[in-house]
């Protein structure tokens, strides 16, 4: 016997919604890219601008790719651990008489949150914008190298509560 699976498939303008979202994510953050599974993206995003994340010996770097979206729209802010990038790309509305045969750049709102390591000083962090490309510099911490402490003898006495006393 022959199993066959039977898929709903959604018809007229649903079904061009849904195989837009499946072309979509097939080459936007699908599974055919590297960092398919980038939990750093938060959902209600429109479209993920591309982040480079390298570490150095003095700090940590984050350059986000962000054509078109000026330094005062982005929103930079560390709370608990988590530095967030957030921001805009606006849709050009110009009235053009123009047919678009294809769009690929993305327009919307993007949110970007990364988990930063124990190591990073949150009171240094400081970004800056040039050239479409957001420059966020965490330094890290001095390393603190374990203190031994000296255990001293007591020479045999006892020591009294003072609370008791009074």
């Amino acid at each position: 016997m022959n199993m066959v699976r039977q898929t709903d498939w959604p018809t007229g303008l649903n079904l061009h919604n849904e195989l837009r979202r499946v072309v979509d994510r097939m080459f936007e953050g699908g599974r055919f890219e590297q960092d398919a599974t980038d939990d750093s993206s938060i959902v209600t995003s429109q479209w993920t601008p591309r982040v480079d994340v390298l570490e150095e010996p003095e700090r940590f770097l984050l350059l986000a790719d962000l054509p078109g979206i000026e330094p005062a729209d982005i929103e930079v802010s560390m709370d608990d651990g988590i530095l967030t990038i957030k921001g805009e790309r606006k849709s050009e509305t110009a009235s053009r008489t123009n047919r678009f045969s294809r769009i690929e750049r993305s327009y919307g709102v993007f949110h970007r949150r990364f988990a930063l390591p124990g190591s990073a000083d949150a009171q240094g962090i400081s970004a800056q914008g040039r050239n479409g490309v957001l420059e966020v510099s965490i330094p890290k911490r001095p390393e603190t190298t374990p203190r031994r402490i000296q255990v001293n003898h007591l020479g045999g006495r006892v020591l009294e509560d003072q609370t008791s006393s009074q």
